[in-house]
């Protein structure tokens, strides 16, 4: 959201949806699956993530949908 790691550093309303739902999806798959180099660090601990990162690095209605999902909803990976 704030551009810092968007290619030319794009923010907020410049950044097309599909991509702001792909970022927040991306690190929360990566980081509750197992790595090689890393034990998975689970659902809990990613869903944390993305909402102490929200609105800076994530975008909040996205944050919140994917929490209500996981929370709400119990959308699992497996």
């Amino acid at each position: 959201m704030n551009g810092s790691g968007y290619p030319e550093g794009f923010s907020g309303h410049d950044i097309i949806i599909e991509a702001k739902i792909l970022a927040v999806a991306d690190v929360v798959e990566s980081m509750a699956s197992h790595r090689p180099y890393r034990p998975a660090l689970g659902i809990d601990r990613a869903l944390q993530e993305i909402s102490e990162q929200s609105s800076i690095l994530y975008d909040p209605e996205i944050v919140g949908a994917a929490t209500k999902l996981f929370r709400e909803k119990a959308f699992s990976f497996t």
